[in-house]
């Protein structure tokens, strides 16, 4: 319930989930896809909360979502391919890097309206920017924990100020590279269904009253939890007795 509720705020909710599906011995590349499917209800429900907001941004959203959808697909089948060692080993880096895409995010965003205020560079700005999304959809549609807070770094670098529209196109981008994953990983028989519905209702349950919280508090929220959610996940992991034994 918790994790729901951390995702409704403002990502990062699979960051508890995720642990404890692999606390109570579901194998790793198993559990991502469970919690990957058990957090797309929220997602959902959350992007129809936020409908309004996203709307403001609608000259965007095409391109958001056909780029988070093909990094979902792509994601996704890389996740199918690799072998469960391949996929432990990645997942401390996983999330040291979306720790620091969120840290740094701000300085990198400084760094780039200067770039594309120059008219040689401004379309190679652009062109990072998508390639960046279309790599945010690879992240989520490999390892769906820290979608939300490599997704809101996205639209950090990417210029967005307005916390209740990047609460929004984050959650537009998580349900697109979710959702089309999850049907890659249905076909593939990688979701423990009873685990799975019994998260999915708590990410839903929370997802019905984020947006009553206060822009304020959410953004305390925010600056105060995010960057040491990665790291807290990264101690979880390592102490997990299912972990030790793949390693």
């Amino acid at each position: 319930m918790f994790g729901g509720v951390l995702n409704s705020v403002a990502g990062g909710g699979s960051f508890i989930t995720f642990p404890a599906l692999l606390f109570v011995g579901i194998p790793p590349i198993v559990a991502n896809a469970t919690n990957t499917f058990a957090a797309c209800a929220g997602y959902l429900s959350g992007t129809y909360a936020f409908r309004l907001e996203v709307l403001k941004d609608r000259n965007n959203l095409l391109k958001i979502v056909l780029l988070s959808i093909a990094g979902g697909i792509s994601g996704s089948y890389l996740l199918i391919l690799v072998s469960e060692q391949q996929f432990v080993s990645a997942i401390p880096w996983l999330l040291l890097f979306a720790t620091l895409l969120f840290i740094f995010g701000d300085s990198i965003n400084k760094r780039l309206q200067k770039a594309s205020n120059n008219r040689h560079l401004g379309g190679v700005v652009a062109f990072g920017l998508g390639v960046f999304l279309f790599c945010v959809g690879v992240f989520g549609g490999f390892f769906n924990a820290g979608l939300g807070v490599i997704g809101l770094s996205y639209l950090a670098v990417a210029g967005y100020k307005d916390i209740n529209l990047m609460n929004g196109l984050k959650l537009l981008i998580s349900t697109c590279a979710s959702a089309i994953a999850i049907v890659l990983f249905v076909f593939n028989g990688l979701i423990d269904w009873y685990s799975g519905i019994a998260l999915c209702s708590g990410h839903s349950l929370a997802a019905t009253w984020q947006q009553d919280f206060r822009d304020n508090y959410r953004r305390l929220w925010l600056d105060a939890s995010l960057p040491l959610a990665p790291l807290q996940s990264l101690a979880t992991f390592s102490t997990t007795p299912i972990y030790n034994c793949w390693i």
